[in-house]
C-alpha cells in the first residue's frame, strides 16, 4: 500500500471542496495517509479563516472541519520533534511548519501531497 504524507493546502481543498481539490483525491485514494499533528491546527485556524469571511456559511464550514476528523477519513497523525522540523526548515528555507511535512514525508518513505508551489518546490528536490 502506498503510503502520503498529507499538509494542510491539501486536506483543506478536500475538506472544504475548494477547486484544487481534484488534484488531490487520486494522490490520496486508496493510500495510507499520514500527517503531523500539527494539521488539525492548521485546519482549525484555515476553518476558522473562512468563516470570518463568509460568516453566512459557519455552520457548513465548521461541519466540514468536524467531518474531517471522523471515520470517514484515516488519517494517522505524528508528532514531530521540534529540532527535526528546525534542521529541515533551516537547510530548505521552509518555515518549521512546512517542515514538519517534509520531514515526516522523508522519515516514512511517503509521497508528500500539496498544493503549496514552494513546498512541492522542496519536495522535489529532495526527491521524495
Amino acid at each position: 500500500m502506498k503510503r502520503v504524507v498529507l499538509d494542510a493546502s491539501a486536506w483543506a481543498a478536500m475538506v472544504f471542496d475548494e477547486p484544487d481539490s481534484n488534484l488531490v483525491g487520486p494522490a490520496v485514494e486508496g493510500a495510507e495517509v499520514h500527517a503531523p499533528t500539527l494539521l488539525r491546527y492548521e485546519m482549525a485556524s484555515i476553518a476558522l479563516k473562512k468563516i470570518k469571511q463568509q460568516p453566512d456559511r459557519a455552520h457548513s464550514i465548521a461541519r466540514a472541519l468536524a467531518d474531517a476528523s471522523g471515520p470517514r477519513y484515516s488519517i494517522s497523525f505524528h508528532d514531530i520533534a521540534p529540532s527535526d522540523m528546525t534542521m529541515v526548515a533551516q537547510q530548505t528555507g521552509l518555515s518549521a511548519y512546512d517542515a514538519s511535512y517534509l520531514w515526516l514525508a522523508g522519515s516514512l518513505g511517503a509521497n508528500l501531497v500539496t498544493l503549496d508551489r514552494q513546498l512541492a518546490r522542496a519536495s522535489e528536490a529532495l526527491e521524495l
